[in-house]
């Protein structure tokens, strides 16, 4: 077998009327005769539309991919350096190609397998591999052989071969080595690939489309047009990349409403629900801050903009946008900046609508929370941020260690533990045993992405926090903090609560009073569960709890049948110690399994204790 003879260099953004450099169009079954850089380049240029489907173009049929017993990623190594490494070195790349595509045959393992085993090999001549991976990447003819290829430029390649890359990225099961490749040599590119294949919105598409156009008004308009409500979470650095975000600040910096976009981008790209906080990657993110925030004046003062700018500030002062890069103080002259702006006007006298009402009272307790300069040679500080209600309404505890956000820097895979967790129960008190706490946990679960945990002990005058698990990098080292300075910072934090609303107050009364009276349910079988405010209604306050029979008489049937129940329980407006003492009276009197919901168990569990099993769509 030898590879096609290599074809001129496609323009980095096929349009919907390209067409394959062969001289007549591949058959799909015809991976033998036809590159798959052809092959894309050929599907794209049939596409009516000029879309690309969801995740890609499929590969063209061909023999199915081989499989064996699942092999270790160090077994899978030294099997492709075995076969590939002298191949690799070959001076001559049609020559190295080819062989290449013999060679792979024998390699039975999955073609994405491959690749990966490739960006780790030893290379002896990377100029030569280099050369190899360009002739694979255009003339490749079977997807393990192009995956050879991919692997290599993904290690050496160079602003020339983003465009092949860009075509090649354009298949099935391909998109994401290739964007990971484009992430290097160009940003723009790798974002409109990555938008193009994952993002099925269609208000996105005028973007995109006058992107490749290269017009630049017309990427203005359309950035700006986005709906309010679009949903940028988990892609705003990529429309950022793709609109080249940072130029256009640059070039329009007193446009209010590319102002307010950028706002809207920056803040989702430092929130802490994704593997990563996309501004850690953002490129230009410091000067993109820097001018947003130097024109900030210009946007009108309506309680939409100041509630993303107070947002910023929060990510500037505890969160990840905290880690970037700064000149030193520049950061702190910008939360300044920030700090000058007129708040926003005052809600009337008018009840309203509920949702305008509690983002008006969480800018009111929020408003100066990311402005107060902390103690010169403050080592340890604690944090509770709520987040905007109109956003996600999530409440986390941020631990700052000389001024550096720690979750971020350490994990980064998801927000901080809440404050019911950390502080109101004392995890974070250090005793004279040694105590594991959990600092945060990845967004999706422990499960799957893990945890940040550390083990807090005191040893004399210190308090000391190491033994980590989970941090993501290096290592982290111990931290030392003198221990009348800590035991005051958690009993500052611990008093300072301008972050709570009435229903949060009144659940964590009411957790506190479980806690110290566990009998108000054990009297009834149950066994205490989560108590807090309901996501959907932040003014409802939600209690748990776990029906066990025998619980009370101490013969509790761990295998026989439980049912968790769920209490919604309305804030009236009214004190909130007086609504806390009501929860908890209520309980204490009557059998709380007659006014709550059935949340949890079986069907078959509900019915053998004589509940009704909830119905739901």
């Amino acid at each position: 077998m030898s590879a096609p003879e290599e074809r001129p260099a496609p323009t980095s953004r096929p349009s919907p009327d390209t067409t394959s450099p062969c001289e007549s169009a591949p058959r799909e079954t015809s991976s033998h005769e036809t590159s798959l850089h052809d092959y894309a380049l050929f599907r794209h240029g049939i596409e009516p539309d000029g879309r690309v489907p969801a995740r890609g173009y499929p590969l063209p049929d061909g023999p199915p991919e081989p499989s064996r017993p699942r092999l270790t990623l160090r077994e899978a190594q030294e099997e492709v350096a075995s076969a590939l490494a002298d191949t690799l070195a070959d001076p001559d790349p049609v020559r190295a190609a080819a062989a290449v595509h013999r060679r792979v045959r024998s390699l039975v393992m999955p073609h994405r397998t491959l690749r990966a085993c490739v960006i780790r090999l030893p290379l002896t001549d990377e100029a030569a591999a280099r050369r190899t991976g360009r002739r694979l990447v255009r003339t490749g003819t079977t997807p393990a052989a192009v995956q050879v290829g991919l692997g290599l430029l993904s290690r050496l390649g160079e602003p020339e071969d983003a465009p092949w890359l860009t075509v090649l990225g354009l298949l099935k099961g391909f998109e994401r080595p290739v964007v990971a490749a484009l992430d290097r040599l160009d940003r723009q590119a790798a974002a409109l690939l990555m938008l193009r294949t994952r993002v099925r919105d269609t208000a996105l598409y005028p973007l995109l489309d006058a992107v490749e156009a290269g017009d630049d008004a017309a990427v203005l308009a359309a950035l700006t047009g986005l709906p309010p409500d679009f949903r940028t979470l988990g892609c705003a650095r990529r429309i950022a990349e793709a609109a080249d975000l940072h130029r256009l600040l640059r070039a329009h910096p007193r446009n209010p409403a590319l102002l307010a976009r950028a706002a809207g981008l920056l803040h989702r790209m430092a929130g802490r629900h994704d593997v990563r906080a996309e501004i850690l990657d953002y490129g230009p993110a410091t000067d993109a801050y820097e001018t947003l925030i130097s024109h900030a004046d210009l946007l009108p003062a309506t309680p939409g903009h100041r509630a993303v700018l107070l947002s910023i500030a929060l990510d500037l002062h505890s969160g990840p946008a905290a880690l970037l890069d700064w000149r030193p103080g520049r950061r702190e002259v910008l939360l300044d900046a920030l700090g000058r702006l007129p708040a926003a006007p005052a809600p009337g006298d008018a009840p309203g609508d509920p949702a305008e009402r509690r983002r008006a009272d969480w800018m009111a307790r929020t408003g100066r929370q990311p402005f107060r300069v902390p103690p010169d040679g403050e080592r340890l500080r604690i944090e509770v941020v709520a987040e905007d209600p109109a956003d996600r309404n999530d409440v986390e505890t941020r631990i700052l260690v000389d001024g550096r956000p720690l979750v971020p820097a350490l994990f980064g895979k998801g927000p901080g533990t809440s404050p019911e967790r950390l502080l109101d129960t004392g995890l974070l008190r250090a005793g004279s045993e040694p105590r594991e706490v959990r600092l945060a946990e990845a967004y999706c679960s422990e499960g799957c992405c893990g945890a940040l945990d550390v083990t807090i002990r005191r040893e004399g005058e210190e308090v000391v926090w190491g033994d980590w698990r989970g941090a993501v990098g290096p290592p982290p080292p111990e931290y030392r903090f003198d221990a009348a300075g800590y035991d005051a910072e958690l009993e500052r934090a611990d008093r300072d609560r301008p972050w709570s609303w009435p229903a949060r107050s009144t659940a964590r009364l009411v957790a506190d009073g479980l806690r110290e009276r566990p009998d108000l349910l054990t009297r009834w079988d149950a066994l205490p569960g989560w108590v807090g405010t309901a996501w959907d209604e932040p003014d409802t306050v939600e209690v748990y709890f776990t029906y066990w029979p025998g619980l009370a008489a101490g013969n509790r049937d761990r295998e026989g049948p439980w049912l968790q129940f769920g209490w919604r329980i309305p804030q009236d407006g009214g004190p909130v110690g007086e609504r806390a003492a009501a929860v908890l009276d209520r309980l204490a009197s009557t059998d709380p399994k007659t006014y709550a919901e059935v949340r949890g168990g079986s069907r078959e569990h509900a019915e053998a204790l004589g509940h009704p099993w909830p119905e739901r769509g």
